[in-house]
């Protein structure tokens, strides 16, 4: 499926792409001679940052409550759009296999069992992301990324010690020398260097 894109005015009285997703993904159908009731309801959802939704969704058929599986949307949102066309999105089943796998726990945790192998792999890399973001940096902590990164000051660097200012995190070189920014830190690849640690020598 493309992206549906739209004014304001055609969001149902929405102010918000999760405000909107979850009244889209929640509805039923009456029965018909054809086919019994039928429905989905969006028990959980996030869209952090107005940029991907999240939704956990349960599907209810004849009055019975079936799987609960995710939802993805990939959301433009930008209300001052010239335009007037405020809010996008495109929507796509876990079982496609989303490229964004930075689902919220609380999303992934209502999700019921599934033996389907790409939704499978779409949870286990949301679960990676959660636990790479919940690493703890220690203050002083010697890191050392996959490959080397290079920064504006015309140097690359591999190794680098982290270095607490308030909430922010720095990085300086290994001797504490300079002073790197790194976006999305906690998102990159590295492992952090235990350093040999020598003991002062006492004279008795």
């Amino acid at each position: 499926m493309g992206w549906l894109s739209m004014p304001l005015a055609s969001m149902g009285g929405h102010t918000s792409p999760k405000q909107y997703l979850d009244a889209q993904f929640t509805f039923e159908r009456p029965a018909t001679p054809e086919h019994p009731s039928h429905g989905c309801h969006v028990i959980e959802s996030a869209c952090p940052g107005n940029r991907v939704y999240y939704a956990a969704i349960q599907r209810f058929d004849d009055g019975a409550a079936g799987e609960v599986t995710a939802v993805v949307c990939l959301v433009r949102w930008n209300p001052r759009a010239k335009d007037g066309f405020v809010f996008a999105y495109k929507d796509m089943s876990e079982s496609m296999g989303p490229h964004e796998d930075d689902c919220p726990l609380r999303v992934l945790e209502r999700l019921t069992s599934t033996d389907d192998p790409v939704s499978l792999d779409w949870r286990r890399r949301c679960f990676a992301t959660i636990r790479r973001r919940s690493r703890t940096l220690p203050d002083g902590a010697l890191i050392r990324f996959s490959e080397p990164i290079a920064f504006g000051d015309n140097t690359r660097h591999e190794l680098l010690r982290v270095l607490h200012q308030g909430n922010r995190i720095i990085l300086t070189r290994s001797d504490g020398s300079g002073r790197y920014r790194v976006g999305n830190l906690l998102d990159r690849k590295f492992e952090i260097v235990r350093e040999r640690r020598i003991a002062p020598t006492i004279f008795t």
